[in-house]
């Protein structure tokens, strides 16, 4: 069986979407040694396929995302099939919220989450009107749908009736690099490339309204007022509608108390994770939530919202708080701040609970749904 996987994700660097992709196509292939694997990937001239995969056959479109985007919309209006882009596959994965109209190809469609319905304010109007508009196509068309958590499988299923034998919930992983990094060298010198201080507070993700770092600026603002030195450091790219974010730190004067350190190498990811004293992630609504998970594994106790799949992610291993609840918010970073002793029994109930969700497990169930989908019959 051939099986093609997109990895536009990963090459175009999207986060949360391009881990999902880029870790499950590494281990698929390399589990399922009697299956041929390819990649698909849109205007790879802009985007990098991961060196790990660059050995296996790509099909791509020489287009930028959004003719991209509009040639699948195209395409399932008029019922124009698209199998030619991916000669001979068999079975195509969607990964990127994104499903070619294939007569042919046999399809499994990763619903990462449905925050434009449920947030539309929290998205570009482009954005949110094609999402709205071909969500339901996709999930129609698809012949099985992979959801990253229950929450997300709940979603579809309240939202669109989509029938519950289609999805199957495969949780995201945690890499086996994210673990305690306890080398003070190591440390000393992830610090010093990245400009880290030595006390910090850490968030890792996309500096986007749903994420709620304005909120965490406000409870940030609340803890140095009580007197707490460290600094706040933000990791992660500019996403969309981040002005207000920069604003506020414009406004409560924080400019030199919040860290920016940019673009973190993937294998210094963990030091910066294990330097943290603590992480938070207060977002609104999350489909997985991958840097909880990564942070837990790194031993730092962790504060996230108790909204959304959090709390089926994280269990009893982080403290989970209103996202819309700035004081609470500012107690739950103070407690840890403050009481060690609470801070390293909730830090050594992380990678304990991170054990629970691996790429390979999640690798091998994927294998077995694309064994279930190309076993299917070609439907008109």
């Amino acid at each position: 069986m051939r099986i093609c996987i997109d990895i536009s994700p990963a090459a175009h660097r999207k986060a949360g979407l391009g881990r999902h992709a880029r870790e499950l196509a590494e281990r698929a292939h390399r589990l399922d040694a009697a299956d041929e694997y390819s990649l698909f990937t849109y205007q790879p001239s802009r985007g990098q396929v991961p060196a790990s995969l660059a050995h296996l056959p790509t099909y791509s479109v020489p287009w930028p995302a959004k003719p991209w985007r509009m040639s699948v919309l195209l395409a399932h209006y008029a019922h124009v099939p698209q199998d030619g882009l991916v000669p001979g596959v068999d079975v195509f994965h969607g990964t990127d919220h994104l499903l070619p109209y294939f007569r042919r190809v046999h399809t499994v469609f990763t619903l990462h989450d449905l925050i434009p319905l449920l947030f539309p304010e929290f998205h570009l109007p482009l954005n949110r009107w094609f999402l709205t508009l071909m969500f339901p196509r996709f999930l129609r068309r698809a012949d099985a749908i992979v959801a990253v958590s229950e929450c997300t499988k709940r979603d579809a299923l309240r939202i669109y009736g989509t029938p519950e034998d289609k999805i199957t919930v495969i949780y995201n992983g945690v890499d086996a690099r994210f673990q305690p990094v306890r080398d003070a060298e190591t440390l000393r010198r992830v610090r010093a490339t990245y400009g880290l201080p030595e006390a910090y507070i850490l968030y890792v993700g996309t500096i986007e309204p749903r994420k709620n770092l304005v909120r965490l600026l406000d409870a940030y603002h609340a803890l140095r007022q009580q007197g707490h030195a460290h600094k706040l450091v933000v990791v992660g790219a500019k996403g969309w509608l981040y002005q207000p974010f920069f604003d506020r730190i414009a406004a409560l004067g924080l400019q030199d108390e919040v860290i920016l350190p940019g673009y973190i190498a993937d294998e210094d990811l963990p030091a910066v994770y294990s330097g943290a004293s603590v992480f938070v992630f207060p977002s609104l609504y999350e489909g997985f939530g991958i840097p909880p998970l990564e942070a837990m594994a790194c031993g730092v106790p962790t504060v996230v919202s108790d909204t959304s799949s959090l709390p089926e992610v994280v269990g009893d291993a982080a403290l989970q708080v209103s996202p819309t609840d700035t004081a609470a918010l500012a107690a739950a970073m103070n407690r840890l701040l403050e009481d060690a002793v609470f801070a390293q029994e909730l830090g050594a109930r992380g990678p304990e609970r991170a054990r629970l969700f691996t790429w390979d497990r999640a690798a091998r169930q994927l294998v077995d749904v694309y064994h279930t989908v190309g076993a299917m019959r070609t439907s008109p």
